[in-house]
């Protein structure tokens, strides 16, 4: 089974265009890890400062090792968390397949 992770940022007024550079250079490394899934950068079509990431990962440990990575310390919390004006993360794992 995999585990995937939802992120929704919001940037702060006129960082979106910081941001997003900032967050493909962390999409691209994260795909290259072993237990990376996908790693995909959204942007709001309504909102331009609405932010979407889907990744998914082997597992738990997984995320949990990207978490530990440079490109996330050093981009992500060092570069990207200060702006944002929000910043929610869902956690997520799939449900069994129920047969009928």
């Amino acid at each position: 089974m995999s585990y995937v992770v939802v992120a929704r940022y919001r940037t702060k007024e006129g960082a979106e265009n910081t941001v997003l550079p900032l967050l493909d250079t962390v999409a691209a490394a994260s795909r290259q890890e072993p237990g990376n899934l996908a790693y995909r950068v959204h942007q709001g079509t309504e909102d331009p400062r609405a932010i979407v990431l889907y990744e998914e990962y082997v597992s738990e440990a997984a995320f949990t090792a990207h978490c530990a990575t440079p490109h996330f310390q050093e981009i992500v919390l060092g570069r990207v968390v200060p702006l944002l004006d929000s910043r929610d993360v869902l956690r997520c794992a799939p449900r069994p397949q129920v047969r009928a």
